[in-house]
């Protein structure tokens, strides 16, 4: 016999999940079903099984489809002679993690010429072939999509533009994250800074845009959740100063005969975040002790508690009586 004759295929491996025909296996679940590597071999002749990966099997002719090769490069992260990992093993991410998100700016899975795997740092693993290996200090949670475990949208899109240098095609990634209601900006931004990528020009450019576009975002909701939950109208993005004194600093909304203001939190962790902070608390502090009450919101907040915070507006509001008069401000449009 030699390696062009002809051999009886075996059937195929059952899943122990579904009861049905495996399409893939790796060495080690083959080994664990009585199949021996000489077998294997013998079954990876032209017209049968195919070796996708290291230790990673088709068991069928024809060629893999985007679902088989999802499959196989977790397999691959996940064999045996990995440092077992703490949390989770591995998961889908970069472009082809938003192609599972549906992403309209990621391509099709089927035009991908590599996936990208996260994994635990531990993880003794290289990059083959058409997987390239992602290594996390710190796993996130996966979500499953498909069956198969992929990573939050602000981990997949940091590990996606860490391997683009096109400009356009970062930008659309970054605001569709945003403006798909996938995640808030700072929680794009961390996860660009941890991947040290806030030094390329072009996501510097990238990130500016998707702070204008959460902005944006941002204050069309605050302006929903007055109209929706009938408080009484505010003067929209003003400065107060004290009359013929200095500048106290821009408000989002204030209302003069309460004494309120509400501002947006919309920074997003930079290198330059510490003084940005304490700025913002200067002046939060300096108008409190003129007797103005500010209320803090975030994005996160208004998108996903709104009516949690049109109540504590309101309640500021109502309790305005029973504060000691403010000090006049002088109101200018900002």
């Amino acid at each position: 016999m030699n390696h062009n004759t002809p051999i009886t295929p075996r059937p195929l491996p059952l899943s122990s999940r579904t009861g049905r025909a495996q399409r893939l296996a790796s060495a080690d679940q083959l080994r664990a079903q009585g199949i021996p590597a000489a077998e294997v071999a013998a079954q990876c002749r032209p017209g049968g099984w195919q070796q996708l990966l290291p230790g990673v099997f088709l068991l069928q002719p024809g060629p893999p489809t985007s679902e088989d090769r999802l499959r196989a490069a977790l397999l691959y992260a996940r064999r045996t002679g990995a440092v077992p990992a703490q949390g989770p093993d591995a998961m889908i991410t970069g472009l082809a993690a938003l192609t599972l998100h549906r992403f309209s700016a990621a391509p099709p899975l089927t035009a991908l010429d590599r996936i990208d795997v996260l994994v635990p740092r531990t993880r003794r693993l290289r990059s083959t072939g058409w997987v390239r290996v992602v290594r996390a200090p710190e796993s996130p949670e996966p979500v499953e999509l498909t069956g198969l475990p992929v990573a939050p949208v602000a981990r997949a899109v940091a590990d996606a533009v860490a391997g683009l240098t096109d400009a356009e095609t970062v930008r659309r990634l970054l605001t569709e994250a945003v403006r798909g209601g996938h995640c808030e900006p700072s929680v794009v931004v961390r996860e660009l800074s941890r991947a040290r990528l806030l030094s390329r020009p072009h996501v510097v450019d990238a990130v500016d845009a998707l702070l204008v576009e959460g902005r944006a975002l941002s204050e069309q909701r605050l302006y929903e959740m007055v109209r929706e939950f009938a408080l009484p109208d505010p003067l929209w993005n003003v400065d107060l100063r004290l009359p013929g004194g200095p500048h106290l600093g821009g408000v989002d909304a204030y209302w003069p005969d309460q004494a309120v203001a509400v501002e947006l939190d919309t920074r997003a962790p930079r290198q330059d975040d510490d003084e940005l902070w304490t700025e913002y608390t200067r002046k939060r502090e300096h108008l409190e002790r003129l007797g103005i009450t500010v209320v803090h919101l975030t994005p996160r907040k208004l998108r996903e508690a709104m009516d949690q915070q049109a109540t504590v507006v309101r309640t500021a509001l109502m309790a305005a009586p029973d504060r000691q008069p403010a000090a006049y401000v002088v109101v200018l449009p900002r």
